[in-house]
């Protein structure tokens, strides 16, 4: 919501005064509500909605800020808020029972949040419980940037990302003894917040002046609930009190995450009030294409002339209903855009859900690895051409070879690559269980490196430990892997912090969060034909013998691993590194790898525009398949 639209908003004199629907063509719905092109009233969901004389006169008047506002509206002729129970003012109820303890799911711009009391231990926990959702950190509301420095360390960046029109939720370093319950974000020094971005976020936040926990209305890794009847009944059982409006969500859409990471905003998940704003290419598309994004964060994208558009967020494609939201939401785009792809470009990996979408959609299809999508997808994103050193640190990826990648240095452009160097490879041993398992990873690598397996048995069942052992013997329902989000996990166990995890990427997260002591040397390793980690096991190992606290076993593993990224860039000598993959949503690793590179005279490029995660691999995908057409 805009300022000019604000000020009515708590102007008591004004006829919009808490109307929680103004807004002008500064402000607003856009994307949630079109149903086709061209952008008019009579093809979003406003057009059950007639404008009042007062209205369709702001509407008209080419000198009045709401001149062609398609969704403008007042109280005599727009959509309304409602309660259940039924309550004369929705906002009031909702508030009063916040206040009182409760839960509330709340429908805003793209979808329905669930909301409680941030202060509450006893509340929290109870949303958690009947979310069932364990750890995962909840993200909360602030009322404004006063407010946010009471609970947080910002920075201008993050002031600036904290305010900016798109509102996104921003990842923030939490300060001492503050009045949030550590159910919040458990574990961790972080919080997501978020400023008001709606009319009735404003007047929430200024009825109930303290933190709201604002997270998605859904059950774990289920899209977030949209349509009313729907949301009722998924919703239902989670909240007490349900506050909704009868303006109908088109299209559902999450809110963006963002964090500053090296002095730069950086975005993690680019949804609400980022998509589908295009990015511009740095090369001519000859004819239109579909890039399919992966598996996990999954993101498409369609290409057209010098154009990128990326969708928003849709989630994990395992599930039957982010599936159906992801192939209904890439033909409303289409059409949108009135794009006829007619290539299209997906990941190698024979699983994933978008691969098997594109090969039952179409016959001219342009199979991309992953590892070189995420190269591809920063050099897009900066307008390189020449040939790059990727230095790519991700979880999970399908290799050329049918191996598991995901430690990796490529040097390559969007024609072609070469696998100049990567970890290790150990085995990942029952494959996804692994991932949530990631005492099987450690176990992996204590074998790798010679070593005995007492540490595991002392905090794993020692039955579960010797029957993986045999799996790692005997090589059964195994796959090698380089990764470097495994190797992350791996030392996260070894540490003492986690055995198993409740969402992808918590181990490491783990790490990162402890590894704040003062770094003082580094763990031994050896760069050949691949980087060598088995030193750095045993010394990790002879740390933890010793009594070495995790904090600062995760510090001396962090400046290992930057160790390794410019020893490696040294030896391979391309001038121009981009870094990309999920490990470096990391910004320990991620701005210490930068400074030393840069010093040793690398240009470095990093994502700001598009996740480094999965999230940006339908950018790179795009680009490697419109360089394919040429």
């Amino acid at each position: 919501t805009c300022d000019d639209c604000l000020l009515e908003f708590f102007d008591s004199n004004h006829r919009r005064y808490h109307y929680p629907f103004l807004n002008c063509t500064n402000c607003g719905p856009r994307l949630t509500i079109i149903q086709s092109a061209p952008y008019d009233r009579e093809r979003t969901t406003m057009s059950a909605f007639t404008m009042c004389e007062s209205c369709q006169a702001e509407y008209d008047d080419p000198t009045d800020r709401r001149f062609h506002a398609q969704p403008t509206a007042c109280s005599k002729c727009g959509p309304h808020l409602s309660s259940l129970p039924e309550s004369d003012s929705p906002l009031l109820t909702m508030t009063r029972a916040l206040v009182g303890g409760k839960i509330v799911a709340l429908k805003g711009l793209g979808g329905y949040h669930l909301c409680c009391d941030a202060r509450s231990e006893e509340t929290v926990l109870r949303l958690r419980q009947r979310k069932h959702r364990e750890e995962k950190p909840f993200a909360i509301m602030l009322r404004d940037l006063d407010q946010v420095r009471n609970f947080c360390e910002v920075n201008e960046i993050e002031a600036k990302m904290l305010t900016a029109p798109s509102r996104p939720i921003v990842l923030l370093k939490k300060q001492s003894e503050i009045e949030i319950a550590e159910a919040v974000a458990p574990r961790n020094r972080q919080l997501g917040v978020m400023l008001p971005s709606t009319p009735w976020h404003h007047f929430l936040m200024h009825q109930a002046p303290f933190p709201i926990v604002m997270t998605s209305g859904n059950l774990t890794d289920e899209p977030i609930a949209y349509q009313d009847d729907g949301a009722i009944q998924r919703l239902g059982p989670i909240a007490d009190v349900m506050v909704t409006h009868n303006r109908p969500i088109h299209l559902r859409c999450d809110d963006s995450v963002s964090r500053c990471v090296a002095g730069e905003f950086a975005i993690l998940r680019r949804a609400r009030g980022f998509a589908p704003s295009p990015i511009r290419l740095p090369f001519e598309i000859r004819e239109p294409i579909l890039a399919l994004g992966g598996q996990m964060k999954s993101t498409f994208a369609l290409g057209r002339d010098r154009h990128a558009i990326l969708s928003h967020h849709l989630g994990e494609l395992g599930y039957l209903d982010a599936f159906q939201a992801y192939q209904q939401t890439i033909e409303h785009y289409q059409d949108l855009f009135n794009i006829n792809p007619q290539l299209l470009a997906h990941d190698l990996h024979p699983d994933y859900a978008s691969t098997r979408y594109a090969k039952q959609r179409a016959s001219r299809l342009l199979g991309v690895q992953h590892h070189h999508a995420h190269l591809a997808s920063c050099m897009a994103e900066h307008g390189l051409h020449e040939r790059t050193l990727g230095v790519i640190f991700d979880g999970t990826g399908f290799g050329t070879d049918e191996t598991i990648w995901g430690g990796e240095f490529l040097v390559g452009d969007y024609h072609d690559f070469d696998r100049v160097l990567h970890l290790r490879p150990v085995l990942m041993i029952g494959g996804e269980k692994a991932v949530r398992e990631p005492w099987r990873m450690a176990l992996s690598h204590l074998l790798d490196a010679g070593l005995p397996l007492d540490h595991l048995c002392s905090r794993v069942d020692p039955q579960s430990v010797r029957v993986v052992e045999q799996m790692w013997t005997r090589k059964l329902n195994t796959v090698p892997t380089s990764s470097m989000g495994r190797l992350f996990d791996a030392v996260a166990v070894l540490a003492g912090l986690r055995e198993a995890v409740s969402f992808e990427g918590q181990a490491a997260m783990d790490l990162e969060q402890v590894s704040d002591a003062v770094s003082d040397h580094i763990y031994p390793f050896e760069v050949g034909s691949e980087i060598d980690t088995r030193p750095m096991i045993r010394a990790i190992m002879q740390d933890r013998q010793q009594s070495v606290d995790a904090s600062v076993i995760g510090r001396r593993f962090h400046s290992t691993v930057v160790q390794m990224i410019v020893q490696g860039c040294e030896r391979v000598g391309v001038e121009n590194v981009a870094l990309s993959g999920g490990c470096f949503m990391n910004a320990l690793l991620t701005e210490e790898t930068s400074r030393e590179l840069t010093q040793r005279g690398f240009r470095v490029y990093r994502q700001c525009q598009v996740p480094c995660n999965d999230g940006g691999l339908s950018l790179g995908q795009l680009a490697i398949a419109a360089a394919f057409q040429s």
